[in-house]
């Protein structure tokens, strides 16, 4: 009875963890999805400068194309390992219990080849005024709604204020992508009449930021080492569940195999001398005592 109470309560935490990989598998794919729209965003205006290594530099363990595929795969095991803790199949349990060996042997390598910190500094940002002038311009247009995108997502106008536009580009005033509630021809208004409707902030710092971590880089580390904890104890019930349900099964062939009971003693009394004269002659003496009375009566009803 302990040992099943004990099997029902590993199975229960099983069914938990493997719903929890479930879910925090999808959270990774979506963070990740997340910010790999402001990474790219990000990259495409840092391209060639510091600023771009060391955004590679952080953002590489979080949407690297192993941790997609690792995450992909962890739902895959979980799947399995429910199925196999359902049914109680051993080679189940014994292939998922591998599978979670192999998935955290290669998040933690993963990390650890990924892992360093990016060298950048503020006067790095400098750099970023480098691509306005191409803001624009026909052959980069795709650098023109780069600029737009990060301007009304972070909010920012310029890279250290609003007039590096009118300094680096022959513009009369910022891009209607600076503007607080953008609209065509918002920015020329703002400019004339109110400038406190333009973004105050440049979009350097804000870059600045983001490469020293956001707080969705934050969830996906929480993430990761949730994960791996959750695989640790995972792969330990694994083994435990493993263990009891083997040798729960090797109990009743060992008890089918135990010799019979020596019913020897009633066969003797019922048969006579001739099968419980086995350890002393008085034993059997008394025994053929026993059975002369029966004898000497069968040979007088044989006679008359």
């Amino acid at each position: 009875m302990a040992r099943e109470d004990a099997v029902r309560c590993l199975r229960c935490l099983l069914y938990a963890l493997n719903l929890l990989f479930w879910l925090m598998s999808a959270c990774v794919l979506g963070v990740a999805a997340w910010i790999r729209d402001s990474l790219n965003t990000v990259l495409t205006l840092t391209a060639h400068t510091r600023l771009e290594e060391a955004a590679v530099l952080t953002y590489s363990p979080a949407v690297h194309p192993v941790i997609i595929a690792v995450c992909c795969f962890l739902i895959i095991v979980a799947m399995v390992g429910y199925c196999g803790t359902l049914k109680c199949n051993l080679l189940l349990l014994s292939w998922y219990f591998c599978s979670l060996l192999v998935i955290f042997c290669v998040e933690l390598a993963s990390a650890v080849w990924t892992y360093d910190e990016p060298a950048v500094q503020r006067s790095d940002m400098i750099s970023l005024k480098s691509r306005m002038p191409n803001y624009g311009l026909q052959r980069y247009q795709w650098l023109t709604h780069t600029w737009n995108s990060f301007q009304t997502e972070f909010k920012c106008c310029g890279v250290i204020y609003f007039t590096d536009w009118l300094e680096m580009t022959e513009m009369e005033w910022p891009p209607d992508s600076c503007c607080s509630d953008p609209y065509p021809g918002c920015a020329r208004h703002a400019h004339y009449h109110d400038l406190s409707d333009l973004h105050q902030e440049g979009c350097g710092p804000k870059i600045y930021a983001f490469i020293r971590g956001t707080k969705q880089l934050q969830a996906l580390r929480f993430l990761g080492v949730s994960i791996g904890v959750a695989q640790i104890l995972a792969m330990a019930l694994t083994l435990t569940l493993l263990w009891a349900l083997y040798y729960g099964r090797k109990s009743p062939e060992l008890d089918s195999t135990a010799p019979p009971p020596d019913d020897s003693s009633p066969l003797a009394a019922t048969l006579g001398p001739s099968s419980s004269c086995n350890h002393t002659n008085k034993g059997c003496a008394g025994a053929a005592a026993v059975a002369k009375p029966s004898d000497l009566q069968f040979e007088m009803e044989r006679l008359s």
